[in-house]
């Protein structure tokens, strides 16, 4: 896998982002199940979880929580699927 980095990211709803990629993929990532660590918990309350800015290579909070762009690239559901899933219902 060549490099990845988040070249945009826009708040979607609750716990999920809408993420763009250095390669052109474009990916929403609910995070909710992935803020057990101590680090995680202030994300929490989801006023703080809206406040992620954009770092030369992710996403990032100002308590110093990140996701690496790579666990962000392999949760996320890509937009160009989940177009065809909603064409399936």
């Amino acid at each position: 896998m060549e490099l990845i980095w988040v070249t945009s990211a826009e708040h979607v709803n609750d716990f999920k982002i809408r993420v763009s990629f250095n390669d052109g993929s474009v990916k929403t990532v609910n995070l909710e199940k992935h803020l057990d660590k101590p680090v995680f918990h202030p994300l929490k309350d989801k006023t703080f979880f809206k406040k992620f800015r954009l770092n030369p290579f992710t996403i990032e909070w100002e308590n110093g929580a990140d996701f690496s762009p790579e666990f962000l690239y392999r949760i996320g559901q890509d937009e160009e699927e989940k177009r065809n899933l909603n064409k399936l219902t």
